[in-house]
């Protein structure tokens, strides 16, 4: 098992090669869905939580919802994220062991980190503990069937831990402590086999001015999306 030292060191040098200067087309979705979502909640004034923050990036879209606090292992990240938006509170750390009073989130974010820690059960608990009744969990995390299937992937890193989900597994953690609302796949892609045409680049560059997001809407219902997100909100 890898210290947590080790993932630290990783995290810091994996979110400033990768998020302090360009965001991927796949971080972007999942931000453009999670934005969506929290349009469709009345109010302006939530307490927001975004766990796993990496460089800070999606916080300031985050703030036009709220008070934002960012958390991540990647202390050294964070303190360049402090200096970049003044107005979001950033916490390095554990988020397992940092001291949040119960009940004290609207609203919780996280993107690309379940598949990240070691105990998922306990992971997904603590954010239910953090969560005032009727508030909201919004995940996104790596889809199992499309990656270990149909992407190159390199082995984890040095400080990196992997333990993909799918989406009757996510489900399966989600349910003992949420009503699960919305679970679905986004961002086709794959990097062999016939769905490297399908959901590569060229072909929906050819599609796009006639169809639109038609195609891509058509992929992502199949599961055959990078992400699986899910909208899951704490009984009242």
């Amino acid at each position: 098992m890898e210290t947590l030292e080790n993932q630290r060191t990783f995290w810091n040098t994996w979110n400033a090669d990768n998020r302090e200067d360009r965001i991927s087309e796949v971080s972007r979705r999942q931000a453009e869905v999670i934005t969506g979502w929290l349009d469709e909640q009345p109010g302006r004034n939530l307490d927001i939580l975004e766990v796993g923050c990496g460089t800070g990036w999606f916080c300031p879209q985050l703030s036009r919802y709220g008070r934002v606090t960012g958390t991540d292992l990647s202390d050294d990240v964070l303190r360049r994220a402090q200096t970049r938006w003044p107005g979001v509170g950033f916490i390095a750390g554990d988020f397992a062991t940092m001291p949040f009073a119960d009940a004290s989130f609207d609203v919780i974010v996280s993107l690309e980190v379940l598949s990240h820690v070691a105990d998922q059960e306990a992971f997904v608990a603590r954010i239910a503990q953090l969560l005032r009744p009727g508030g909201m969990l919004l995940l996104a995390t790596q889809n199992r069937t499309v990656l270990s299937t149909h992407c190159k992937i390199p082995p984890p890193a040095p400080g990196q831990l992997r333990n993909w989900v799918d989406r009757w597994q996510l489900d399966a953690l989600l349910r003992p402590h949420f009503n699960v609302e919305n679970l679905v796949s986004v961002t086709p892609i794959a990097h062999k086999g016939f769905r490297h045409i399908l959901a590569g680049r060229r072909l929906n560059a050819l599609l796009g001015p006639a169809v639109g997001h038609a195609w891509r809407t058509i992929m992502e219902r199949r599961d055959w999306g990078w992400t699986l997100m899910a909208r899951a909100r704490k009984p009242k």
